[in-house]
């Protein structure tokens, strides 16, 4: 469990994807591997026509629709190699040393969760070649990835710049917790300053869970600042991330939902929703 693993596409992301990944390779001195993933429903692997022998006319209809899926196929993964050939020559000008590309024809998402063994952190577009302009619209796959994998995902925009601060959404949770921990453990975050932000009344239960984190990360040797604000979750932390023009934000993927299973918290869907900087979510 000790790769960088960047998805990559044809999306206007892909190239901040590469930019934040290179980032996060160095910062954790892990290997980088980058991926593209040959969608097999657009692109169908050539079937096996013996069973329309005898069909007629039909037989060579089939034949020549097979020949252009097979031929559309070939050319999507010419694409993709290119693809791959210009990632990888982003990263290593972005000082990323023998970066691995990879392609695999399949399921994005299957084709993650066989990878995830050997995935520190996932790197990820918000959307996807497929989506729409629309910029608060979610990637298609990016739900169902975020659901499978028990790994770190950071979810990039269009653009990418190297974070100055990171803000933790503290809520006292086990995996705000585990939040905490992780930056405290972590080269990505070594020299950042973190702020603690927790959404909620402040009471003395809060802040005494808040400075807690506070100390623990304190005691990790980083510069911390904390803050409880009341009010809605989502614009409450957009609000204190854009007064102190915060870089990255860490959240967990995940509320308390007794559904969590099958839904990404709601809270966690607005923010990849109308976030403006990247996002790190946790499991």
């Amino acid at each position: 469990m000790n790769q960088v693993l960047a998805c990559i596409d044809g999306s206007p992301q892909a190239a901040a994807v590469c930019d934040c990944a290179a980032w996060a390779s160095l910062k954790l001195d892990a290997p980088l591997t980058l991926l593209h993933v040959l969608d097999h429903q657009q692109y169908p692997a050539a079937g096996n026509l013996s069973g329309i022998i005898g069909l007629g006319s039909r037989e060579y209809l089939l034949e020549e629709l097979a020949a252009l899926d097979a031929k559309r196929s070939k050319l999507a993964l010419e694409e993709g190699r290119m693809m791959l050939d210009a990632a990888k020559q982003r990263v290593l000008n972005a000082g990323v040393l023998q970066p691995e590309a990879r392609q695999r024809h399949g399921d994005l998402v299957e084709s993650l969760h066989e990878l995830e063994r050997d995935t520190r952190l996932l790197v990820i577009g918000k959307q996807g070649e497929d989506s729409g302009s629309d910029r608060q619209l979610i990637g298609s796959q990016l739900e169902s990835v975020i659901r499978t994998l028990h790994r770190p995902i950071l979810v990039t925009l269009a653009n990418f710049s190297v974070p100055t601060s990171v803000m933790l959404a503290f809520d006292g949770s086990d995996t705000s917790r585990k939040g905490v921990e992780m930056i405290a453990s972590s080269p990505l975050f070594q020299g950042i300053p973190i702020h603690l932000v927790m959404i909620s009344e402040d009471t003395g239960d809060s802040r005494a869970l808040l400075e807690s984190a506070r100390d623990a990360l304190t005691a990790a040797g980083f510069e911390v600042r904390i803050a409880i604000r009341a009010g809605e979750v989502e614009p409450m932390l957009h609000a204190y991330q854009a007064e102190h023009g915060i870089g990255l934000l860490v959240m967990g993927a995940y509320g308390h939902s007794r559904i969590r299973q099958f839904l990404v918290g709601s809270t966690t869907s607005r923010m990849i929703r109308t976030t403006t900087t990247p996002l790190l979510l946790l499991r």
